[in-house]
């Protein structure tokens, strides 16, 4: 249940010069005034996309008179101005450490709406989580849940709990972004009764109130079959609580995890007909058991805030490789690379790229878009049919970079980490100002 999907911003145009607009601002003005690398948001798109998801799974739902619940999964992007985008779009966030956290409650995000996530949250973490009064706190392991039980109850208040639960059901991309399978750090498995055990301590824990269960299969996930199994299990775990506690839990959160394309031709998850599927299936398991609806939660991010989202670099050293044959093969080295895309050398994740400050009628080549840093894999687009006059000063834009970029950057080879700007109607915001030289070095104690 794929179908291809636009990788661009949607308001993304060629000018009459060949050059670039996002936002109704030319990338190329862009460049100038903000310099390169440089991450670029599309607003409208992001709060658009952020907007769907609550409509469409609202809709879906709402045919069974079930209530949904959307938490944009802070994980992907994640600045103020994004957290205050998700407040006006009637979006909560997930957030995973206290960074985060206060970046939601910087952007005006209500502390009821936030979601805080992560298998090793520290001492620190717990008590500023239930100081600010946080929605849910999503408990990881049996250890975790003692932790919380004595934070709570030494401040005299009530915790809002939900079990994360390892499903079993394997979905998703690359090994490293899939989280339900049961041989991994996060949550607690559903077949060795470690979740019937987790929900148990909750349940009677005094400074503990349980709302519910949590899970979250993986990344990149384009069917919904194993959305509608896990939700499957999900309920049946909560069915059989239900009969052993008497008390039928009244949340549950399939997480997040919908696939978006990458490049041309990709396919996406149809986040309207998953919508529909998860909540038909749902219901007929319900249906089943003769459980009453719980309030259902989800928890997209990449798929919201990946394809708003480009980077744009400026073209240095070119250099064609003669390989086997008559085939050529022509580097184009630009001026960021692994330090502010780490998904290729990561995951295998695969770009592309294009041209993005002129025209050019020149033959096409086959070329690899490659970083300046000290590894040979520091590859950004592997392979890529490029005009074969791009030259040094040429800028180059790759889509589908508003997910996992900004916040997987780092300073290797001490380059700083680049500036996040977001477009519309023509004006721009500055979201996060590029690393300065100075910051490099104040990092440096010197004795």
């Amino acid at each position: 249940m794929t179908s291809a999907a636009p990788i661009w911003p949607v308001t993304a145009l060629r000018r009459d010069d060949g050059g670039l607009e996002i936002g109704g601002c030319e990338v190329a003005a862009l460049a100038v005034e903000f310099g390169t690398p440089l991450y670029v948001v599309d607003e409208a798109d992001f709060r658009a996309r952020a907007a769907e998801f609550r409509t469409v799974f609202g809709e879906a739902f709402a045919r069974y008179g079930a209530k949904v619940d959307v938490y944009y999964a802070g994980k992907a992007f994640l600045c103020s101005k994004v957290a205050s985008w998700m407040r006006k779009e009637k979006l909560g966030v997930d957030v995973a450490s206290a960074g985060e956290l206060e970046l939601a409650l910087r952007g005006g995000m209500p502390p009821r709406r936030i979601t805080f996530h992560g298998n090793n949250k520290s001492d620190a973490e717990i008590a500023r989580a239930l100081e600010v009064g946080v929605g849910r706190i999503v408990v990881d392991s049996l250890e975790e849940i003692g932790l919380l039980w004595e934070e709570a109850e030494s401040r005299g208040v009530k915790a809002s709990v939900l079990v994360r639960v390892a499903t079993g059901v394997h979905a998703g991309g690359h090994e490293h972004i899939a989280t339900a399978h049961e041989d991994q750090k996060f949550g607690l498995s559903l077949s060795s009764g470690a979740a019937a055990e987790a929900l148990a301590l909750c349940h009677e824990a005094p400074s503990l109130t349980l709302l519910g269960i949590h899970t979250h299969l993986g990344s990149q996930i384009q069917t919904a079959d194993a959305f509608r199994e896990s939700a499957n299990r999900m309920l049946g775990l909560r069915a059989e609580f239900a009969r052993s506690s008497g008390y039928e839990m009244p949340e549950v959160d399939l997480g997040g995890g919908y696939g978006i394309a990458y490049a041309p031709g990709g396919e996406a998850l149809p986040i309207r007909k998953a919508a529909r599927a998860i909540a038909s299936s749902m219901a007929k398991a319900l249906k089943a058991s003769k459980g009453s609806w719980p309030r259902i939660s989800i928890e997209p991010g990449r798929a919201i805030a990946g394809p708003a989202g480009i980077t744009v670099y400026t073209v240095g050293v070119t250099k064609t490789v003669q390989l086997k044959g008559r085939k050529r093969r022509r580097y184009v080295s630009v001026d960021g690379g692994m330090s502010d895309n780490m998904r290729p050398i990561t995951y295998g994740a695969e770009y592309t790229a294009e041209l993005a400050s002129r025209l050019s009628d020149a033959d096409l080549i086959r070329s690899r878009v490659v970083g300046k840093h000290c590894e040979s894999g520091d590859i950004l687009v592997r392979d890529i049919d490029l005009p074969e006059d791009i030259a040094r000063g040429d800028l180059l834009a790759v889509p589908v970079t508003g997910a996992y970029g900004r916040v997987m950057a780092n300073n290797y080879n001490a380059l700083p980490r680049p500036a996040v700007v977001a477009v519309k109607k023509g004006k721009t915001q500055l979201l996060i100002r590029r690393d300065t030289q100075e910051d490099l070095l104040a990092w440096d104690v010197t004795r």
